[in-house]
């Protein structure tokens, strides 16, 4: 099932700004029972992407009335809601009046293996590097050629996920997903002030983190780091937290960290 602008179509208008520029935003979430998860997250991240691109923000009622018409005896299923600023003519500047366009689809559970979240997965390094600029990083913005090449990459089923660095070589996420390190008992995430997404689920990490008192870092990551790392997962808001049993030739064991912050956010859902 599919909204757009409250209407039940499938279809945009070939001069959309998001079609021709990536000029929006969106949001993926988790559907259990008919209820978005972490939705007060999402539609928190949404409000500030556009407040940073200078979009006018959904009427939080309106976007609570279309996603429960959408997720309506969803018994598990995915949320995606997507923003543009509209239709507009030819050429990169913006119209003086902006009309946005407000997708609220409803998709099928992904087939994830379940052996993704208990035996965990193997991951690689992606050639694709991301390009730093803090004035899009963090967004969940529409252009995501970057990650749309690096998975592109491989086609082995053996391998899910691939890790990407950016331009200087820090490590900065999964092409789908963030990253999280244990060393020493400490929990470690890149930085993504000047590249990458800062995802819902990474901030509901670390606020978990915080409440148990879990020293947790966000800084610069090697690749190094990670292959010296005593546990490594990744996660997002669909896959909840993976644990990654091998990159290249290191393979890691599931470690207590992952399985005690996994617990815990199987109980939120707002």
């Amino acid at each position: 099932m599919m909204l757009i602008n409250g209407h039940a179509l499938d279809k945009v208008d070939a001069l959309d700004r998001g079609l021709h520029y990536g000029d929006g935003l969106f949001e993926t979430l988790a559907v259990r029972a008919g209820q978005p998860l972490l939705w007060r997250r999402h539609r928190q991240r949404l409000a500030e992407g556009c407040a940073r691109l200078g979009l006018p923000p959904p009427d939080d009622s309106l976007l609570d009335k279309e996603a429960a018409q959408v997720c309506a005896g969803v018994t598990q299923g995915v949320l995606k809601i997507v923003l543009t600023r509209g239709v507009g003519g030819r050429g990169y500047r913006a119209p003086a009046a902006v009309h946005p366009t407000r997708i609220v689809a409803r998709y099928p559970w992904p087939d994830y293996s379940s052996e993704s979240a208990t035996r965990g997965i193997v991951m690689r390094v992606c050639a694709t590097r991301m390009a730093q600029n803090p004035a899009l990083a963090g967004m969940k913005h529409l252009n995501r050629l970057e990650q749309v090449l690096a998975r592109n990459e491989w086609d082995d089923p053996g391998i899910t996920e691939g890790i990407m660095l950016d331009n200087e070589g820090w490590v900065i996420s999964g092409t789908m997903s963030n990253l999280f390190l244990v060393k020493a008992g400490a929990l470690l995430t890149p930085d993504v002030t000047q590249c990458g997404v800062a995802g819902v689920m990474r901030g509901l990490i670390l606020d978990i983190a915080a409440r148990l008192d879990i020293t947790a870092r966000i800084g610069e990551i090697t690749l190094n780091d990670v292959l010296e790392a005593d546990e490594v997962f990744v996660c997002n808001s669909l896959i909840g937290l993976w644990p990654v049993r091998q990159l290249a030739e290191r393979h890691y064991v599931r470690g207590p960290l992952r399985t005690r912050l996994a617990a815990e956010v199987t109980g939120y859902t707002v």
